[in-house]
């Protein structure tokens, strides 16, 4: 009997690549149904439609699994908001309301997905893991706020600290709010009053932030 030629190396990376997909997709509908704490192997290979082997094979645990989901969650947000950074061009002004819109850009800001993100938030006190995978790309994201605001007030060390601070957190509140009370039009609601605020902190910005 002739065996089967063995599939080329492209072609095996893309299906695993396929399939870690499928996991984790299915992990974040697990989550949203089941919550974080009765997400399980079980339920994440119910939702992929696929055995829990596989999704051991692709992860070796359940805590694979969730870390990956959570840094995956944090690595499209990152690709949004960055895309959206880059699409503003130059002037630091359009820099920041793009960024800001982006936060609350429906793909980002809705109800599964929030429910996801304080999934995630609620345990990185007590996971290691889901701690670390935070503080990297909360980092990255502030230094490029940092940035945009040093633009803005050139040689105003403390506001720049204050306005770039308070502008994360201002997201941060916003999701939250959000999350636990969430109601048509809430998002685009957000985006305006945020806009407002970064219009408040750089006046001589306003007509571009507000545009």
């Amino acid at each position: 009997m002739t065996a089967k030629p063995a599939k080329p190396r492209k072609e095996r990376k893309e299906n695993a690549d396929m399939r870690r997909r499928q996991i984790l997709d299915a992990a974040f509908r697990s989550i949203v149904l089941h919550g974080l704490a009765r997400t399980t192997l079980a339920t994440v290979a119910n939702e992929a439609e696929l055995s829990q082997g596989v999704a051991v094979f692709y992860f070796k645990s359940k805590t694979g699994i969730l870390t990956e989901a959570m840094r995956d969650l944090y690595r499209r947000y990152e690709t949004h908001w960055y895309a959206a950074l880059k699409a503003a061009g130059e002037d630091p002004a359009s820099q920041l309301r793009e960024v800001i819109r982006a936060d609350f850009d429906p793909g980002i800001c809705n109800p599964d997905t929030l429910t996801v993100w304080y999934a995630f938030l609620g345990e990185q006190k007590f996971v290691q893991q889901y701690a670390e995978i935070s503080e990297a790309y909360e980092t990255k994201r502030l230094e490029e706020l940092q940035r945009i605001c040093q633009s803005l007030a050139p040689g105003q060390e403390e506001h720049v600290e204050f306005a770039s601070d308070w502008i994360d957190r201002m997201t941060d509140g916003y999701w939250q709010k959000l999350h636990l009370f969430w109601k048509p039009g809430a998002g685009e609601e957000a985006t305006e009053r945020a806009l407002r605020a970064a219009a408040t902190l750089f006046p001589d910005h306003a007509e571009t932030l507000l545009g």
